[in-house]
């Protein structure tokens, strides 16, 4: 049995991220935009999406990152530099994903992920790290906040006319 653990993302996982994926969507989003979004997007072409980013990342500092426990992948998390218009290059990084398979939450997952997330930045040398949050993700902001984020007064919208969400980024110091 293997502990409990966050530890880079293998290619053959590539079908067990996608699940968790889907499965977190059903569960965080409102239902309409659930539905809407996994609609337009069937677990071959996540799988695919997902491999593709694990063995040929966009840029050298993105990162895969997976919490497994007893040789299961229990969630997720992908950062890597941030691609906001008002990011310093080389100083502002992104939590761009995170998930915790619903199956599996409440079990330090999130907490591991979190940490690992803040550790593989802070070693690539980023200063800052942003996270964007749906406003109405109370569960998730709460457990960022408690952990030392806050909101920077960054926001957005996202989505096509009947999925639209809205965005609210959160932010913390890194540096130390």
């Amino acid at each position: 049995m293997i502990a409990d653990s966050v530890r880079l993302a293998l290619p053959v996982e590539a079908p067990q991220l996608a699940a968790i994926q889907r499965r977190a969507w059903l569960q965080r989003l409102p239902q309409p935009v659930a539905d809407a979004v996994l609609a337009r997007f069937d677990l071959a072409a996540m799988t695919d999406s997902w491999h593709a980013a694990i063995v040929r990342p966009p840029l050298a500092q993105f990162r895969v990152l997976v919490a497994v426990s007893n040789d299961r992948v229990a969630g997720f998390a992908v950062v890597g530099p941030s691609d906001d218009p008002d990011a310093e290059p080389g100083v502002d990084a992104l939590v761009a994903e995170f998930a915790v398979d619903p199956q599996a939450q409440r079990r330090g997952h999130g907490s591991r992920l979190l940490n690992a997330c803040v550790d593989t930045l802070r070693a690539d040398r980023f200063e800052r790290a942003t996270w964007w949050v749906r406003t109405t993700d109370d569960v998730l902001r709460r457990f960022l906040v408690e952990a030392g984020w806050a909101a920077d007064g960054g926001h957005q919208e996202v989505g096509e006319a009947d999925t639209r969400l809205k965005l609210v980024r959160l932010h913390t110091d890194i540096s130390a």
